[in-house]
Order: structure tokens, then sequence, then C-alpha cells
């Protein structure tokens, strides 16, 4: 066990509550807390344990600095309080066991554990011990690396305004990787990060899952056409929702926050099941364009009979995404929506799967003819501002100076992975920018390929 414990006065403003005199605000306040408790809970555990599992290390103090600082309010103000403690096998030598986070006087702390299948997930609130296992698999060895220095002037100092805020005021990247026909013009990383570091994908996940999805159909064991399952009784009106309005954002469901921040799933300890599935439909399927993590949720659990014969670890495995990790919930449902942790390789060869119509280089298809064309066209309801969407995939085509056939996963905090396919183009950049810091992808992407071309 690692302890840290923080000024005495962290834990003051989680006093038990009266039972007969909580107010709203003192209700509001008491679950930021939680939710922050298990945020950080369950960002040290995936980026200690799925680095380890990578064969690589980050430190803790790395991982408050760069994922736990920058985050959305209120929780900002509250992480840095908690006092942790971080747990391992072999009498503490070992991998990454679980890690606990205090939050209130009263009750337990939160509890993030490291799961055998791999990746963390976050107990509900009260839970007062992780599940029992002998261990997990774990990595002694270090992955070396070395920064490929690129010919090109003009794109490697493309890549340095990058990494010095020149996209973005206050934005922080930590990778980038270019290539171009399959072979990687340039690749950078900062600090701890480096082609072995999995990051936190956040809602590129969302293109992963429509991946799957495709997978799915190219086996026949689903249709992007069928219903979604939504509802309890096929009298349910959101039987209509089908699997293509799932990933088109289109279901038409109520969400009562874009994107249905999903923080009691995310962060608070419940589970898909519970959070995902269950909202009230409001408009007809197919008419509105609503960004909604409950969506791609949907579409994930109208496949899910398929992961008992085809997990998705076997399909990273198979287009060679090895240091991927999809976690899951407490009770082992698919969080992808955004929790997966990945690296910028690993996103690379997804990007060149699209690349390569989803044909692996023995020739093995993974995707079905047309999926890129799928995926990249955008039918139905679009959203407003600077980007189209098409199905769990961005799309650029309203961006000055980049190819209208441009399509890309976007993700929280700087997660890009943009597809080029009439320049033959990868675009990998990640990174962890504050709440309030945009990455400027477009302009990114439109440099990268003005440099491409010189």
């Amino acid at each position: 066990m690692i302890r840290h414990t923080l000024a005495a006065a962290a834990l003051l403003a989680a006093a038990p509550l009266a039972a007969q005199s909580t107010t709203q605000e003192e209700i509001g306040a008491r679950y930021d807390r939680a939710l922050a408790a298990g945020y950080k809970a369950l960002f040290l555990c995936s980026a200690l344990a799925n680095a380890e599992r990578a064969g690589t290390k980050r430190t803790e103090q790395s991982i408050l600095e760069w994922e736990l600082s920058g985050i959305q309010a209120p929780l900002d103000s509250i992480v840095p309080e908690l006092p942790y403690s971080v747990y391992r096998f072999r009498g503490g030598e070992g991998a990454v066991s679980h890690v606990s986070v205090e939050w209130a006087d009263d009750m337990p702390p939160r509890l993030a554990w490291h799961r055998q299948e791999g990746g963390c997930a976050i107990g509900p609130v009260g839970t007062t011990e992780p599940p029992k296992r002998d261990s997990v698999p774990f990595s002694d060895g270090i992955y070396m690396w070395h920064q490929r220095i690129p010919q090109n002037g003009e794109l490697a100092a493309v890549v340095d305004r990058a990494f010095s805020s020149g996209f973005g005021e206050k934005t922080r990247t930590t990778a980038v990787i270019v290539s171009q026909g399959g072979a990687t013009r340039i690749e950078q990383y900062t600090g701890e990060y480096g082609p072995a570091t999995p990051q936190r994908t956040w809602s590129v996940a969302k293109s992963l899952a429509a991946t799957l999805v495709g997978a799915a159909v190219h086996r026949g064991e689903t249709d992007v056409s069928q219903s979604a399952g939504l509802g309890e009784t096929p009298e349910d009106p959101r039987r209509a929702i089908t699997i293509d309005h799932a990933l088109r954002m289109a279901t038409g469901r109520y969400s009562d926050t874009p994107g249905n921040r999903t923080d009691p799933l995310y962060f608070g300890g419940a589970t898909v099941d519970e959070v995902a599935v269950d909202w009230p439909l409001l408009s007809t399927p197919g008419t509105v364009y609503r960004y909604a993590n409950n969506d791609t949720l949907a579409a994930v659990q109208a496949i899910e009979a398929t992961f008992a014969e085809h997990p998705p670890a076997e399909f990273l495995k198979s287009v060679g995404m090895n240091r991927t990790v999809s976690e899951t919930d407490w009770q082992g449902n698919y969080i992808l929506s955004s929790q997966v942790w990945t690296t910028a390789p690993d996103l690379l060869k997804l990007g060149q799967l699209y690349l390569d119509d989803g044909v692996l280089p023995d020739g093995t298809r993974m995707l079905p003819e047309g999926w890129v064309e799928y995926v990249a066209t955008p039918s139905g309801p679009q959203p407003d501002g600077a980007f189209g969407y098409g199905a769990g995939f961005w799309l650029l085509n309203k961006s000055d100076g980049v190819p209208a056939d441009t399509f890309a996963a976007f993700g929280n905090r700087g997660q890009y992975v943009v597809i080029v396919p009439s320049l033959n183009v990868v675009v990998v950049r990640r990174g962890e920018d504050p709440t309030g810091s945009r990455f400027d992808i477009a302009a990114f992407t439109r440099d990268v390929l003005d440099s491409l071309a010189k």
C-alpha cells in the first residue's frame, strides 16, 4: 500500500449530513465529492495498471499533473484535496490491485480495481472491498523507444507547434503520429508518454464501437437496419430505434445534457444497464441529431450477445491493437462510449484499417465492403457547427483546406484519429487538454497535409 495523506481540512467538507435537514445544495456538494473520488480512483488505477500491462511505467505524480488536472468543474477543485491509496499484489511490488480515495467521514472510500480481464472498474459508492483476485497479468519489462526523426522539416515544424500550444491556447499535446501510404512520417511524444503508454480515448471509443458493430455485420451476426432492442416489450415505440439510429446519434431519445454526461456510469459506479438504455422517446427516430453517450451504449448493447464468441479483445488483437484495453463497468458491461485505454500507435492501426477498406495486410477482411463509406456518409440529421457526423465518426466536410472525404474519431481532452482516404494519410493527435481549451484539429490537419505535399 502507498498512502498519501493531504491536509486534514480536505475531508471537513464531507462531514455527515443531518438525516432530516439536508438541502439540495448539500446533496449536490456531497454527490460531487463522491464523483470526484470515483474519478480520481479510476484514473489512477487505469493509468497505472494499463501502462504496466503494456510494458511501460507511469508515475503517480505525472497522472496527477496530466490526467487529473484541467478536468471539468466542479470536480477540478475537489480532486486535488482527496487522499488516496494505491494497493499492489506481491507485497506491494506487483501489479496494481486497486486504488481507494477518501471523500467522506461517514462513508467508505471510493474503490477502483484492476480486473483480471484488463483495465479497471469503478465500484458503486459504498463498496467496501474489491472483488477477490489472485493476481493480474503484469509486465516487469520496460518498453524502449526512440523518436523517429523526420526528413520533412516543414512537417516537423507543424508538429512542434502542436506541442507548444500552437493550435489552441493552453492545449497540452502528449503524442502525434502522421503516416502516409502506410509509412510513418513523424512520431513524437512528451514527458512520460511514449509508444507503449495508454491514455483514455474518451469518445474515440465511439468510433471503436462502430468498428465492432461493423465486424459483427461482416460476420453476419447483425444488421444496422435492425432494431437496437430498446424498450421493455415489442410494443414499446423505442423498438423502432435501429442500430443505425444509435450510431448516428439520431435515436430521438431524451437526454438531460449534451452528451448525456453519464457521470453516474463513468465515475459513480452505476452500470450500463441501469443508466444508459431506459431513456424515453422524445422525437421520431431518425429525425433529430443529439450527441449522446447513451446512443453509442445502446448500439453496443445491441451486439452484446456476439461478445461471448467474439470479445472485443479478440478483435483488437487481430488488427494489431495489442496495447488497447476496453474497460467495463463493475458488472462486466463494456463502456465503449468512452472507457477505452490505448496507445497512439494502436490508434494509427485503427486509422490504417479504415484506409485499407477494413482489410488487414495479410488480406483478411475485418469489416464489410462499403463499411468505410457507411461510417463516413452524413446520412440523416446533422449537428450544427464546424463538423458533420457519419456513423460513429465525425466528418471534416466543412473544413477549408481539408479534403471533403476526411473523417475522424474525436475524443474529450484532445483525442483525434483523422483519416484522409484521398491522400492515404492518417493523423493521430493525443492530448490532455484542460477543460475550456480546444485543439484546432481542422487547422492542424490542414497544415500537416500542406507540409506533406511539399
